[in-house]
């Protein structure tokens, strides 16, 4: 893609790669605004109808991505995915113990009266469902449990790459324990 704006310093930025089956986009730049519009477009409604949201704001030990204002506030953690292997997309590619860190100030967020939610955006469209992956990185997996079981909403979905367009695809089930899928796609 041509460059996006005058301040940046070179003249193309990679969006997407083709892998021989479908494009993955890579360009982690996009997240908040595709959240944003997820919401707007009522295709989350667990996080409700906001009245206000605002991107990059502090909380705790970290920035949080999005904090929709509301009667209780929800902060909204926003992890971009890209690696799926049969079906199941994986999350983190790599240890991240910035992701972790995220996770357990979530958990820190429920305690002080906040909703709370982890948004896994697989930035691809053939993932039916989303897992931790344990074996890169077992804290974040720990984290993400431990999170789930303190109230922090775990949530998904697909995007595909449209001519010069990002849409997104569906919401897939995010499988704390892939070896027991739930019973329905819109289980978390």
């Amino acid at each position: 893609m041509e460059k996006s704006s005058p301040r940046r310093r070179t003249d193309c930025e990679v969006v997407a790669i083709w892998d021989g089956r479908c494009w993955t986009i890579v360009n982690s730049g996009f997240h908040n605004e595709l959240v944003l519009e997820l919401i707007s477009a009522g295709l989350l409604p667990e996080l409700g109808s906001p009245k206000s949201v605002k991107t990059e704001v502090r909380f705790g030990n970290s920035r949080v991505d999005i904090l929709i204002e509301g009667h209780p506030p929800t902060l909204v953690e926003v992890k971009g995915c890209t690696l799926v292997r049969d079906g199941l997309a994986l999350f983190p590619d790599a240890p991240t113990q910035r992701g972790t860190r995220h996770v357990l100030n979530l958990i820190q967020a429920i305690e002080r009266g906040f909703r709370a939610a982890v948004l896994f955006l697989v930035m691809r469209p053939d993932a039916r469902a989303i897992a931790p992956n344990a074996g890169t990185d077992p804290a974040f997996a720990e984290a993400l449990a431990r999170a789930h079981e303190r109230g922090v909403l775990m949530l998904a979905h697909t995007f595909r790459l449209r001519g010069r367009a990002i849409e997104p695809v569906k919401r897939i089930p995010v499988l704390l324990n892939p070896h027991n899928p739930p019973s329905s796609p819109a289980s978390t």
